[in-house]
């Protein structure tokens, strides 16, 4: 459990989480509405460690009682709400953690908070469960629901909720934050924080893969290759990709990625705006080969085998094709 300052972006959201501690204007629900690994449980932790803080500064202090129970997760009114089933949070999760808990006064603070992560598992039943401590609430319960898709809940539990949506975080930002605190080299971070698509988790989460540095690795390898390989190596292509089955959506985008850098270094013949700055030399010579249009045509075959795949169209099929798209253009 980290304080604000520890969380990497979302400044609009920390400010605001912190002037509503400070006016002491406190909703009794948020939504904090965000992609998986995108610091939704790192804000929600922050925000209730600050409430819960006895310095009482709009921020956590880390060094009170209140604080270190906060990070060693044992303080008594933090709540976190589990659910069995790993795809459903049912009624009985909702009542039996949330509603017959919250009649009880908090043990130790003034405020009792309840974080519900992975809210969008909740059936209609739960949140109509919820919708009824939602709308006359104890004074001192504030219920934190943490979701990737808020567009799942009732809008009855929208409409009495404040709705915090996180937004990308930039990617040189990410890069930073990489270099500096996993001491990872500057072409590594730049792959890393692009691919992330702004969500820092999943950023940090690629800089320590060993299989995403695999993947990376097979997937440059066969670009810079392909040109050069006949039609009777192209069921060996196939097989090597095939070795990537589970991850193909990630291979697609790395794939997606190096025609990016093609594209944008023929346009602009900028090597600074580059993800693959250390390819430079294939990409150069990629750029001088392909058209504009061929380039175009292979992003949006691209595009056409990632539908084909999760259509569950046949893979080598739909791989064969793309290889052969991206040798004719």
């Amino acid at each position: 459990m980290a304080g604000f300052s520890d969380i990497i972006g979302h400044e609009q959201i920390k400010a605001h989480l912190q002037n509503a501690i400070t006016l002491d204007k406190i909703s009794h629900a948020y939504i904090f509405n965000g992609p998986e690994a995108s610091g939704k449980m790192m804000l929600a932790e922050a925000f209730a460690m600050a409430l819960q803080c006895e310095a009482d500064e709009g921020k956590p202090c880390l060094n009170c009682r209140s604080c270190k129970q906060a990070m060693d997760h044992n303080h008594p009114d933090i709540i976190y709400v589990s659910h069995e089933k790993p795809n459903t949070i049912s009624v009985d999760d909702i009542r039996e953690q949330i509603n017959n808990d919250i009649v009880i006064k908090p043990y130790s603070s003034h405020r009792k908070i309840y974080i519900v992560d992975e809210a969008e598992k909740m059936n209609q039943q739960a949140q109509n469960a919820l919708l009824k401590t939602i709308e006359e609430p104890p004074a001192y319960a504030v219920i934190l629901l943490l979701t990737t898709n808020a567009d799942s809940f009732l809008p009855t539990i929208l409409s009495r909720c404040v709705s915090l949506n996180l937004k990308a975080v930039k990617a040189e930002v990410i890069q930073e934050y990489l270099m500096k605190k996993y001491q990872i080299p500057d072409y590594q971070a730049n792959v890393c924080a692009a691919f992330s698509q702004g969500n820092v988790g999943k950023a940090v989460q690629l800089a320590s893969s060993e299989e995403f540095g695999e993947l990376k690795a097979s997937v440059l390898q066969l670009m810079k290759r392909l040109s050069d390989i006949d039609i009777s190596e192209m069921a060996a292509a196939v097989r090597q990709i095939a070795e990537y089955k589970l991850s193909i959506n990630d291979y697609f985008d790395l794939m997606m990625v190096w025609f990016r850098d093609i594209l944008y270094l023929k346009a602009t013949n900028d090597v600074n705006g580059l993800i693959f700055k250390d390819e430079i030399y294939d990409i150069k010579n990629q750029a001088a080969k392909h058209s504009y249009q061929g380039i175009e045509k292979i992003i949006k075959a691209l595009e056409t085998a990632k539908m084909r795949i999760s259509a569950n169209v046949n893979f080598d099929l739909v791989i064969e094709l793309l290889l052969l798209t991206i040798k004719e253009n």
